[in-house]
């Protein structure tokens, strides 16, 4: 399944191996529900991918409640950007920081909670299958930094999602349709402010 992905070989080798330390894991602790190896690679690494060049030349990435990997260790993997995987079930956390060694993955794990993690802001947040849009911005703003983006895969719920979220913050949004799914759509949100206050804005790293 793994040949089937646009990516170098060798990075296509360390999704293979991480799908399998994956499908091993997942049948101790419920980390994606019951899957098949087919089904992570469409359902999860294709769907992870795809965020991968609206990240442009993002030097930093955290990613929020990162679960089983999705999308930031897959995205770290294939892009050899450094993540900050944030994920505050500690089973979860453990499986992430086995993958990480696995697949040499330029990650960091923290086994915290979003609201308490203590992390420089970067240029790239994303998010899968998190929280509602307007919780999401409310998690994001804080660790984002000056210029940065958030990537956030929704589904159909996505445009009423927005449409709340904007009754609380000023945003640029652009929209790509998702490859993965038919009714699904990648937000990519800049610009980030809540509506009637000026919010803290910190400079990129480095």
């Amino acid at each position: 399944m793994s040949g089937r992905l646009d990516v170098p070989r060798e990075t296509a080798e360390r999704l293979s191996v991480f799908v399998a330390l994956l499908l091993r894991w997942n049948r101790r602790i419920n980390l994606i529900g019951a899957c098949s190896d087919a089904e992570i690679w469409r359902r999860h690494v294709e769907d992870s991918l795809q965020l991968g060049p609206l990240m442009g030349s993002a030097r930093s990435a955290i990613d929020l409640g990162s679960g089983a990997g999705f999308p930031g260790l897959v995205l770290a993997i294939a892009t050899g950007v450094p993540f900050s995987l944030v994920e505050a079930d500690r089973r979860k956390a453990a499986f992430l920081t086995e993958a990480a060694r696995r697949t040499a993955a330029p990650v960091s794990v923290h086994a915290n909670r979003i609201e308490g993690v203590q992390l420089a802001p970067a240029e790239v947040i994303t998010a899968r299958a998190l929280a509602p849009l307007p919780r999401l911005l409310a998690l994001a703003a804080p660790l984002l930094a000056a210029d940065g983006a958030c990537l956030f895969p929704k589904g159909r719920t996505g445009e009423t999602e927005l449409t709340g979220a904007a009754t609380e913050w000023h945003m640029k949004v652009e929209r790509f349709p998702s490859r993965t799914a038919a009714t699904a759509t990648i937000f990519r949100i800049t610009e980030i402010a809540r509506a009637g206050a000026a919010v803290k804005r910190h400079p990129p790293p480095g």
